[in-house]
């Protein structure tokens, strides 16, 4: 079961005014949800703006993200990247540094802080890559908080570690076994769950998407990475050409672009799931004229959907990006032309990852791979006085069975087998 039950969202001039909290952007995002998940969405909505405005509140966020998620991440000067491609300077943000192992951390403690505020001692989130889910799980643990995490099989077999994380964090992990066995219907469960617990339950959504005011709420909370980037620019006196980011559902990225869209430079790059092709079912990229208008998962926006209207099968090496739906923003503001969308393949992200490890020792998690994969080929167009940011939303450790099959080969075949048969004696 999908949530496309369809009522036209209210509309709130004084949060159009505030310039901060919008139902919609442009002809996307709203609230399209059955009737049982209208009270707690207003509950919800009226609680995070009381808490934005709350001194207390955003002192205690603060001080978790500083001594416990480990803020500010590092921007790091890709000093033997930028001399073998030549062209415009290469920075990377490592957000993969943080607590946690990638961006998620930051919007799981906001919203995590938030349910306990609300008086909801048991939280619930879908995961695909595993990250959200780690987050959420570590949250949890910190705050005291019971934490049940959905996960797709066919995720939770190709993100093992992750799974051994949050369960070691004290969550518990449910696999979906309906539909695609993969994010997308992780929300459904997650959201089934969700209607008939709501009094007691928070859901902890991990990307800029689903019903209002989730893609507002997530883009807040992750905006401190661009508010460092933002800092660090002017710190060290940078001309930016660009800033590059994977784009799933698109958390790290709206996050990652949230101080710099209301203006025209530099350039927004946004770097999906281009897969194995361009054919149905080979990749996960919804812009670009992939993507068609629909109500998925609460909200309006561009998704992978079959001449039946239904989703569509998507395909990425990495479990992050291949969600058929893009967060409602990202969706406005590329139609707008303000964020520039392109695409790399699984191989070209694979190559990325070699990449960087081999040159500047950091190993990138397979969705931050697509935005290095862009990276390397943007930046010897461009000149040497500029520079662009490419985004390294979480680091590779999770991909660890994924990246050893593709890249080591027979060696890290024969090494699990050894494993198994020493196992079996």
């Amino acid at each position: 079961m999908v949530w496309t039950q369809i009522h036209e969202p209210h509309r709130n001039e004084e949060k159009q005014v505030k310039g901060i909290y919008n139902d919609y952007f442009g002809d996307f995002g709203g609230r399209y949800v059955a009737e049982i998940l209208r009270t707690p969405l207003d509950e919800l909505e009226r609680a995070w703006r009381e808490s934005m405005d709350s001194d207390a509140y955003r002192s205690e966020l603060q001080d978790l993200l500083v001594s416990y998620a480990g803020r500010p991440t590092p921007l790091l000067f890709a000093q033997n990247a930028t001399r073998s491609c030549g062209g415009a300077q290469i920075f990377i943000k490592l957000e993969g540094l943080a607590n946690t192992g990638a961006h998620k951390i930051n919007n799981a403690l906001g919203q995590a802080l938030l349910a306990k505020r609300m008086g909801k001692g048991r939280i619930i989130a879908e995961t695909g890559a595993g990250q959200h889910g780690v987050a959420t799980a570590a949250a949890c643990a910190k705050l005291g908080l019971k934490c049940r995490v959905y996960m797709g099989e066919i995720d939770i077999r190709r993100q093992r570690p992750n799974v051994f994380w949050m369960e070691l964090f004290g969550a518990e992990v449910v696999p979906v076994v309906s539909g695609s066995k993969t994010l997308k219907d992780a929300i459904n469960e997650a959201l089934r769950d969700w209607a008939g617990s709501s009094t007691s339950t928070h859901y902890l959504i991990g990307s800029a998407l689903g019903p209002s005011p989730y893609p507002d709420m997530v883009r807040e909370f992750q905006s401190v990475i661009g508010r460092e980037v933002e800092e660090e620019m002017r710190r060290l006196g940078l001309e930016v050409e660009a800033l590059i980011a994977c784009v799933g559902g698109g958390s790290n990225a709206i996050g990652f672009f949230a101080p710099f869209l209301g203006r025209e430079k530099p350039r927004l790059v946004g770097v999906e799931a281009g897969g194995r092709g361009s054919g149905t079912g080979e990749h996960a990229a919804r812009m670009g004229g992939f993507g068609t208008p629909g109500i998925v998962h609460g909200y309006k926006s561009l998704f992978l959907l079959d001449d039946d209207g239904q989703v569509g099968k998507t395909h990425s090496i990495s479990a992050g990006l291949d969600y058929p739906g893009i967060g409602p923003q990202l969706a406005s503001l590329g139609r707008e032309g303000r964020i520039e969308f392109t695409r790399a393949s699984d191989d070209e992200s694979l190559a990325a990852v070699r990449f960087f490890a081999s040159h500047e020792g950091l190993i990138f998690a397979l969705e931050s791979a697509h935005a290095g994969a862009a990276a390397l080929e943007m930046a010897p167009e461009m000149p040497e006085n500029r520079a662009i940011i490419v985004h390294m939303s979480g680091r590779g450790d999770k991909d660890l069975f994924i990246l050893a099959k593709q890249l080591a080969g027979k060696g890290w075949r024969d090494f699990l087998l050894q494993e198994g048969r020493e196992d079996e004696a």
